[in-house]
C-alpha cells in the first residue's frame, strides 16, 4: 500500500467531489475476451439508470489490448487503414462516444469512470469543468500518500491532450474525458499505472503517422514520446501498480460510505444484464464504426 506522506497540491479537501455512498464496481480482472466496448456500454447503461434515480457508481476496469480512438481521429484521411494495421497486430480498435483522442489500453492502464446523476434542473450547457474537477480530486486524493503533487494542465506532446491532463513532475500519466446524458453524466479517466509511458506514446504517434495522410497537422495531436510516464516510473510504486492505484481509489470512496447509505444505493441498482450490455455495445460499434 501507499504510505502516508505529503498532501497533494491544488485540491480543496473540504469540497465534496464524489456523492456519499457511491457504489464501487471493480472489473479490473474481467476475462480477456470481453470487448472494450462492453465497458463503455456498461457505463452508458449505468448512466441512464443514474439519471432515473439509480446510484452513483465508480467503475474500475482494464482491457488487455486496445486502441480507443476519438471521433476526430476516426475522420482522418487514412484512419480506417491505420486501424486495420493495428487490428492485424492484435489491437481491438474502436471509437468512443465521449471526448478525447487516441488512447492505447493494456493491463497497465486503469480506466476509471465516475457515473453521476446530474442535479435537477441542470442544463447541458453547465460548467463541465466542475465534473473534471471531481475526477481530478479523486485521483489526487488517491495518490496523496506518495509525497508527489498531482498537477493539472495540458502537457505538450502528450497523447489525448487537454486542459485536464494530470501529471507529476511534468510527465502526463492521466487523461480525462466526459460523456453527458440529459439526467446523468460519465467522467472517464485513463491512468497509466505501470509499464512504459513513452512506449504507449510511441504507439499513438505511429497511429497518427499512418492515419494522417495529407491532413493538416492541426487536426491531430503531435505526440512526443518523452511527454508521458507511468505511475510506476514516476513514483516508484513498483510491481502491481495498477492494483495498488485501484485499491487507493477504493479507499478514498469507502471513507464516504455508510452502511445505511450503501444499502439504499444497492437497493436502487439494477445491474444491466449481459444481453443488455452486448446490445448496447453493438449499438456503439455500428454508430461509431471504423472497421
Amino acid at each position: 500500500m501507499i504510505e502516508a506522506g505529503k498532501g497533494t497540491a491544488d485540491v480543496d479537501r473540504n469540497k465534496p467531489y464524489i456523492p456519499d455512498n457511491a457504489l464501487i464496481l471493480d472489473r479490473m480482472n474481467e476475462p480477456s475476451e470481453v470487448s472494450v466496448l462492453d465497458s463503455f456500454a456498461l457505463d452508458e447503461l449505468l448512466c441512464r439508470q443514474a439519471g432515473e434515480g439509480g446510484p452513483a457508481v465508480c467503475h474500475l476496469w482494464r482491457h488487455p489490448r486496445a486502441l480507443v480512438l476519438g471521433l476526430r481521429d476516426s475522420r482522418l484521411p487514412q484512419a480506417a487503414e491505420a486501424a486495420r494495421q493495428f487490428a492485424a497486430e492484435g489491437f481491438e480498435v474502436v471509437v468512443r462516444h465521449s471526448g478525447g483522442a487516441a488512447v492505447p489500453l493494456d493491463p497497465g492502464v486503469v480506466n476509471l469512470s465516475l457515473i453521476l446523476p446530474r442535479p435537477s434542473g441542470a442544463s447541458n450547457s453547465g460548467d463541465f469543468h466542475d465534473d473534471f474537477e471531481r475526477m481530478y480530486a479523486l485521483i489526487a486524493e488517491a495518490l496523496s500518500g506518495t509525497g508527489h503533487a498531482v498537477n493539472k494542465g495540458e502537457i505538450g506532446g502528450a497523447y489525448c491532450p487537454g486542459d485536464y491532463d494530470l501529471s507529476i513532475g511534468g510527465f502526463k500519466f492521466c487523461g480525462i474525458a466526459q460523456r453527458r446524458q440529459t439526467k446523468a453524466l460519465i467522467v472517464q479517466a485513463f491512468i497509466v499505472a505501470e509499464g512504459s509511458g513513452a512506449g504507449r506514446a510511441g504507439l499513438v504517434r505511429e497511429f497518427y503517422r499512418l492515419a494522417a495522410g495529407d491532413a493538416d497537422p492541426s487536426r491531430f495531436p503531435q505526440v512526443e514520446e518523452a511527454s508521458t510516464a507511468s505511475l510506476s516510473e514516476l513514483i516508484g510504486i513498483g510491481k502491481g501498480a495498477s492494483a495498488v492505484f485501484a485499491q487507493e481509489v477504493k479507499r478514498v470512496l469507502r471513507a464516504g460510505q455508510t452502511e445505511a447509505g450503501l444499502a439504499a444505493a444497492a437497493a436502487s441498482l439494477r445491474m444491466p444484464s449481459p444481453e443488455d450490455v452486448r446490445t448496447m455495445a453493438e449499438t456503439l460499434r455500428s454508430r461509431y464504426a471504423i472497421l
